[in-house]
């Protein structure tokens, strides 16, 4: 699979492959507030460093174990961002008409857009080996991971991109994703799953 592309599976034990077109919106895949932190992932600082390696950021940045080191402090910092990122990505969706409210999550606030803000930071950096070659310089630490999230979900909240913000039409189906598509019409999570979905309920009622 690509980097990003991550396989999940249903309450009713069907698998898809989901890619939410975003690195910050991918976040929302790893638990969340009530009553998400049921899907929780990242129960300690390795859980969030080796879930990176499967990321967005992996198709740049070198993110294997040992590459990319978190501490207490950042984890907890990562929770809070993708916590304030689940009123932020339904409240977009919701703007552009592409979205529904989700269970138990309220609207962006204030204090989100705070957060999102004081979360820009350092990022990885670039350097040449003795060799002339660009390498980055090592370990990447989570608030350079969260400075890079923070700084995509600006991109994506302040300019245009934010109107390709969406989530799934599927019934009960609440994953968010940024529509990359040239002609900007997906509709689905997974043509696998919701799109599938939908082909067959339109082929019943059809005959």
């Amino acid at each position: 699979m690509t980097p990003g592309a991550r396989r999940l599976v249903s309450r009713d034990g069907v698998g898809h492959t989901f890619d939410s077109g975003s690195f910050a919106l991918e976040l929302l895949l790893t638990g969340g507030p009530p009553p998400w932190d049921r899907y929780e992932l990242w129960h300690t600082p390795d859980d969030l460093a080796d879930w990176l390696a499967g990321s967005h950021l992996a198709a740049e940045l070198p993110l294997a174990t040992g590459e990319v080191r978190v501490t207490e402090e950042e984890l907890e910092a990562a929770r809070k961002f993708r916590d304030a990122l689940f009123r932020i990505a339904p409240t977009l969706a919701l703007r552009n008409d592409k979205g529904k409210p989700m269970p138990g999550v309220g609207p962006m606030t204030a204090a989100d857009v705070e957060l999102v803000n004081a979360a820009v930071g350092p990022v990885p950096r670039p350097v040449l080996d003795a060799d002339g070659t660009k390498v980055w310089e090592l370990p990447i630490t989570g608030a350079q991971v969260l400075s890079l999230a923070a700084r995509e979900l600006i991109d994506l909240i302040g300019t245009d991109s934010g109107k390709r913000v969406r989530m799934c039409e599927g019934d009960n189906c609440y994953l968010l994703f940024h529509d990359t598509s040239r002609p900007g019409n997906r509709r689905w999570c997974s043509m696998q799953r919701c799109g599938n979905r939908h082909k067959v309920g339109n082929y019943r009622s059809r005959h």
